[in-house]
């Protein structure tokens, strides 16, 4: 079974985890410094939110795997329509080591589809990029404007990253 996956930056994480426990009646599941995640059964939903990248607003959707198969039935069906699609396979971002690829709609909002592999105790394990200020899972857009090393998300297909 599939999760959906929302992910929001925020200006203020502490309001906005203030106003999203409301919300959901629940507190985060995760909770850093710079970000939290809700995993909610009803709805069924992964719901993050960081001060991380760019502007406050969508950072991206997606849907969360429960199986390398599922995951594999995604990227089959992207294959098949043909959509370009970005392949990251293994990669440690946003506190979780998960297997994921990447797709951009019309309008340039990316779609993450990722499967879950274990959780990290930093928001991504390439120290490098994360201390030189690399924007992480950003739609393109975000990551055209942060920095040419940005660790993440869909900006051509000859693009290399290490992060979610």
């Amino acid at each position: 079974m599939k999760r959906f996956h929302v992910h929001i930056r925020v200006d203020d994480l502490n309001a906005s985890i203030a106003f999203y426990e409301r919300l959901f009646s629940a507190p985060p599941t995760r909770l850093e410094s710079d970000y939290a995640k809700w995993m909610l059964d009803d709805p069924r939903v992964n719901f993050a939110i960081s001060t991380r990248g760019g502007q406050a607003g969508l950072d991206h959707l997606g849907f969360q795997t429960d199986s390398a198969e599922e995951l594999l039935q995604l990227k089959d069906r992207a294959q098949n329509a043909d959509m370009a699609l970005i392949d990251e396979g293994e990669t440690s971002c946003c506190y979780a080591q998960s297997d994921k690829h990447w797709i951009t709609d019309p309008q340039g909002i990316a779609w993450e589809h990722f499967h879950t592999l274990g959780n990290i105790p930093v928001f991504h394990e390439n120290q490098a990029a994360q201390a030189s200020g690399a924007v992480c899972c950003a739609p393109p857009t975000a990551q055209a404007a942060a920095t040419a090393s940005a660790c993440c998300g869909p900006t051509s297909s000859s693009s290399s990253s290490s992060c979610c």
